[in-house]
Formats: C-alpha cells, sequence, structure tokens
C-alpha cells in the first residue's frame, strides 16, 4: 500500500497534501480525508492509510496552509482559523486532483472528516455534486458559519445535498450534542435527503482518535467502521 505526499496548486500556491492508495493498478474509488484540529497529524494519516488498506484512494488536503507555521491563529479554534469559502477552494482542488488521476474512479467520490473536519464533510457535500458518499464523524458548529464575510452556515444550505450521508454522533459528545443530531435529522428528512445517523453509546467526542486515549473509544470505531467502508462502497461503487 503506497503513501506519498503530494503538491497542489491553490490559490496560485502549493500546498501539502497526504495520499495513500491501494496496492495494485485500480482504478480504485476516492475519498477526500478532511483533518481535525491538529492537521494532517498521525491520526489523519493513519484514517488515509486505512482506507486505503480496505480499497479507496484517500487524500488529505492541509486546510491550514494559509497559517504561517508561527501565527498566532494556529491556537485558536478552528472557526477562527478557516473562512468556509476558501475550505471549499481547497477541497474542490483535491477533488480535480482525484478526478485527473487515471487510477481513481472520479465521477463519484466520497468524503470523511473527524471533529472540524466533520463540519467541513457537511458543508462540502452541501457545495460540491462529486460527492456521493459523505461521512462525518462528531462534526460540529454546523449551525454555525466560519469566516469573515461567510452568512450562510452549512446547516443552511442542506438543501443542496445531493449525495448520501452517514453521520457518527458519540453520545455523551457537547459538540455536536444530542440536540444537534435530532435537529440535523428532522432537516435531512424534512428535505428527503438520504441519511443514517449513528449514535455510540459511552464514547465522545474524538472517539475514533487512537492518538488520545483519554477520548479513544475501542468498542465505537468497531462499530462505526465497517458502517463507513461499506457505505463508502454502497455509493461509490
Amino acid at each position: 500500500m503506497p503513501s506519498f505526499w503530494e503538491n497542489l496548486q491553490v490559490d496560485h500556491e502549493q500546498t501539502n497534501m497526504y495520499v495513500s492508495v491501494p496496492d495494485g493498478s485500480g482504478p480504485f474509488p476516492g475519498v477526500v480525508v478532511i483533518h481535525h484540529g491538529s492537521g494532517i497529524d498521525q491520526f489523519t494519516r493513519d484514517m488515509a492509510d486505512k482506507l486505503a488498506e480496505d480499497g479507496f484512494a484517500a487524500a488529505a488536503p492541509d486546510l491550514f496552509h494559509r497559517l504561517a507555521p508561527d501565527s498566532p491563529l494556529r491556537s485558536k479554534p478552528p472557526g477562527q482559523r478557516l473562512n468556509d469559502s476558501q475550505i471549499k477552494v481547497d477541497v474542490n482542488a483535491t477533488v480535480e486532483f482525484l478526478q485527473a488521476h487515471r487510477s481513481i474512479r472520479g465521477e463519484k467520490l466520497g468524503i470523511i472528516g473527524f471533529c472540524m473536519g466533520g463540519r467541513v464533510v457537511y458543508l462540502m457535500a452541501t457545495a460540491n455534486p462529486a460527492f456521493a458518499a459523505s461521512v462525518p464523524y462528531y462534526g460540529g458548529a454546523i449551525m454555525v458559519p466560519w469566516g469573515e464575510g461567510v452568512t450562510t452556515t452549512p446547516f443552511e444550505r442542506s438543501g443542496e445535498i445531493q449525495g448520501a450521508i452517514l453521520f457518527h454522533f458519540g453520545v455523551t459528545d457537547a459538540n455536536p450534542s444530542q440536540d444537534d443530531m435530532r435537529v440535523l435529522d428532522s432537516e435531512l428528512t424534512r428535505l428527503g435527503k438520504e441519511h443514517e445517523f449513528y449514535n455510540y453509546e459511552g464514547a465522545g467526542h474524538s472517539f475514533m482518535d487512537h492518538t488520545n486515549p483519554a477520548d479513544h473509544r475501542p468498542a465505537a470505531v468497531e462499530e462505526s467502521w465497517p458502517r463507513t467502508t461499506a457505505f463508502f462502497a454502497k455509493h461509490l461503487g
């Protein structure tokens, strides 16, 4: 299973993207991986590798590339570091990379993200019809706009979703809370959007993160991951 760093052209500048692909010549279904607040760290790379082991070509763009390494914003919450308009530019550039790659089936793509990445997944499900399958893991702040000049929230754009959504929630999580889950479920149901929501008892935020023992919940991982890969297989072919 090869993995490597790739240069991605975004807004006339180069940024890094972590790519992991299955063994063989393909073509493989492609999945965009959206990192959590720590960036493309060991956990994010491991998730991309895990997808490749399961037969999916995975690409994880760096959404923090516009921030200098010594920028004081790097210690701020993600909503103060990112702008929804710029997020869409970065993820769409990753989509173009996958669609142009001869080893990837680009007509239908998946997207998965964790924590702030889960919010980005919901945003991109509303913004790019290439995403046939979207999997937010405990994505919070979906009812909040990010960035100067952004006035519309991902939630308010739910009617623009064209693909299917699989959302994983921790029962003890505060963001997204159980109330958030019910609001999202109600709205997607009202709009007739295909979605599956799963709750995990004894799990809170970041339950997938094996690099964070305080929050990691192996039982929730063992339940949620097969659901995720089956969901991608169903919708990406």
